[in-house]
């Protein structure tokens, strides 16, 4: 066993010289960070592995063929077993071979090998291979998709396809166009440093982090907060793999360019002719993305700002203020609205210097703390962006603090208002399309942290967002955890996410956290609320929640499931759709299901007597 590992900044990637690297710019702001989650790290760096696995119902034997196979034709460097010591590491250093965040045990959603594609050809040999000797793969783009599960695969034993090792390119950014053209393993980071070197007037769109997958996020449908906030609906053509390993382009894509070339307004118009199919390749296991296009935002003025609200209870007031600015337009961006303890976790400060009891921090506590910080004693915080010429912006002001200034005691700041190290100037740069690391600090909030994301969709409603806050409130209370809500809000609907953060050395924090997770579905689903996202482990719980007319949508989905993917090979599981080989034989974890996942792992105990050695 070694010794929990040291902030020393030596280890962490640059951008220059690794894809999954951080810019030279942010270099010190990522030492920082990795220094202050590691200042609570009691874990060690990694424990002696206690099993090795293997693909459900293959043998050794068969997997060390299949395996050599593999490596003759990919390459012996790019395809690895997964028999190591597991690293959990941190965001700039995560595995590809678990989750880092585990919320069962860390040896439970593992791979059994990676292999690492450099080419949509390679990623259709790599699909043929699976077919062949009937071993399911899970497909990752650069596996920084913590919170939701990460690299993470749902059957344990299946082979991880790292797409991000080399096939990172930034394949075209046309200018003219304000369009681009990125490989799975290109990340925010590299595709803004990448703009910026061109010196092209264009922005990107990046979520609250900017090291993950520009093409993972999209088709996870994420979601970044300047007018190209929803990045699949800003996405324009792909280029994926099929569960039969053909290949398949989508919209204008499917029309020949001349002499072969790629078709030229293949990034300009996102349907073309028939049916418009993009969408059934998000959120699903119906194909591998080795391309994709994306919009990108012409340079304009930007003006951020915050405002802040005194108590609790104007949470309803502040949400039917915002529909009307989001409906007409006036709101510049996807804004957040943020609770108060929040600010005091984005400081980086553990929660052990702000408070030293069990359970929920108290509201009196909260108080106290915010008190101290910029913001001052208030309950809710709005973090709002502006575009356009200064002329603009300054009517758009106006309009905003107009309405918002029916809630007595509501605050208006500016970045210049408040210190050069407050969050809000965080949002600035991520709110103008630049990739920052901020947003890491909130998780040094309980040792070796993690956390998972209740995601649920809200309408723009004071009365619906108010009801799904109380459920969220008492069930977090209920298990002993502190509520971090982040609304992000448009003109007809919000996505609440609540962030669970536990201690991933407490295992009584993991069962809570769990049971937490379970029960939020749960209750909200009863009235008509549902997840847009969700971490691998509550997917089918989650699916099952959408069951109007006896689960036709969910039918729907296997049955496309079963055409493309006659072996169920493709990520078998992923977001709750199981193809025919595995489906009602005990892989489902839905409402309900008694198993500890901590001690009875995810695999159905009868699973290879059900499938005669499959």
């Amino acid at each position: 066993m070694s010794s929990p590992a040291s902030s020393g900044d030596g280890s962490i990637p640059i951008l220059d010289s690794k894809y999954s690297g951080v810019p030279a710019r942010l270099r010190q702001d990522a030492v920082d960070a990795k220094a202050r989650l590691y200042s609570q790290k009691t874990l060690p760096d990694s424990t002696a592995r206690r099993k090795t696995i293997l693909p459900p119902g293959v043998s050794r034997e068969q997997f060390g063929q299949a395996i050599t196979e593999l490596k003759g034709a990919i390459g012996d460097e790019d395809v690895e077993i997964n028999d190591k010591p597991l690293v959990d590491g941190w965001y700039m250093e995560h595995p590809n071979t678990h989750d880092a965040y585990h919320i069962a045990d860390q040896e439970e959603l593992i791979c059994s090998a990676v292999v690492y594609p450099s080419s949509t050809a390679e990623v259709q040999t790599i699909v043929r291979w699976a077919n062949k000797h009937n071993i399911p793969i899970y497909p990752i783009s650069m596996g920084r998709n913590i919170g939701y599960g990460g690299a993470a695969p749902r059957i344990p034993g299946s082979i991880v396809v790292d797409m991000g090792r080399r096939m990172n390119r930034i394949l075209d950014i046309d200018a003219d166009n304000a369009s681009c053209i990125v490989e799975p393993g290109v990340s925010y980071f590299a595709l803004y440093e990448e703009i910026q070197r061109r010196g092209l007037p264009l922005w990107i769109d990046c979520p609250d982090l900017g090291g993950g997958s520009v093409l993972g996020n999209a088709i996870d449908r994420g979601v970044g907060y300047t007018p190209y906030g929803d990045h699949f609906a800003n996405h324009c053509g792909m280029e994926l793999v099929l569960p039969s390993g053909e290949v398949l382009r989508t919209g204008m894509g499917a029309m020949p360019g001349k002499d072969g070339s790629d078709n030229p307004t293949w990034q300009s118009f996102q349907a073309a002719y028939g049916p418009y199919v993009d969408g059934i390749f998000s959120q699903s296991n119906y194909g591998i993305i080795t391309k994709m296009g994306f919009w990108l935002m012409p340079e304009t003025g930007h003006q951020s700002y915050m405002i802040t609200f005194p108590r609790d209870e104007d949470f309803s007031r502040i949400v039917e203020i915002i529909r009307p600015l989001a409906q007409k337009r006036v709101l510049g961006n996807i804004p957040q609205l943020r609770h108060v303890i929040q600010e005091l976790a984005v400081t980086g400060k553990p929660r052990s210097f702000w408070y030293n009891g069990s359970g929920r921090m108290p509201r009196d506590v909260i108080r106290e703390r915010a008190s101290t910080l910029p913001c001052g004693d208030v309950s809710w915080i709005f973090y709002g962006t502006q575009y356009g010429d200064p002329t603009s912006i300054k009517a758009q002001l106006e309009i905003i603090r107009s309405a918002f200034s029916q809630i007595q005691g509501s605050r208006f700041l500016f970045p210049s208002d408040v210190p050069a190290d407050h969050y809000l100037h965080s949002r600035v740069q991520v709110c103008s399309g630049v990739p920052a690391l901020r947003e890491l600090d909130w998780l040094n909030w309980v040792p070796n942290a993690a956390h998972l994301f209740f995601s649920p969709i809200s309408p723009t409603k004071g009365k619906d967002a108010s009801l799904i806050h109380g459920i969220i409130t008492r069930l977090h209370a209920k298990y002993g955890f502190d509520v971090f809500p982040t609304m992000c809000v448009a003109g007809r609907e919000m996505h609440y996410i609540a962030n669970i953060v536990y201690n991933r050395a407490d295992r009584d924090a993991k069962q809570r956290a769990t049971s937490l997770m379970r029960e939020m579905i749960r209750e909200t689903a009863k009235f008509g609320y549902g997840e847009y996202r969700t971490h691998l482990l509550f997917a089918d719980q989650v699916a099952e929640t959408y069951g109007w007319n006896h689960g036709a949508l969910r039918k729907f989905n296997e049955t496309i499931k079963d055409a493309l993917d006659p072996n169920s090979i493709l990520a078998p599981g992923r977001n709750g759709i199981w193809g025919q080989r595995y489906r009602g034989l005990g892989w489902e974890i839905l409402d309900g299901d008694k198993r500890n996942m901590l001690k009875d792992g995810v695999s159905p105990k009868l699973y290879a007597a059900l499938k005669g050695g499959l």
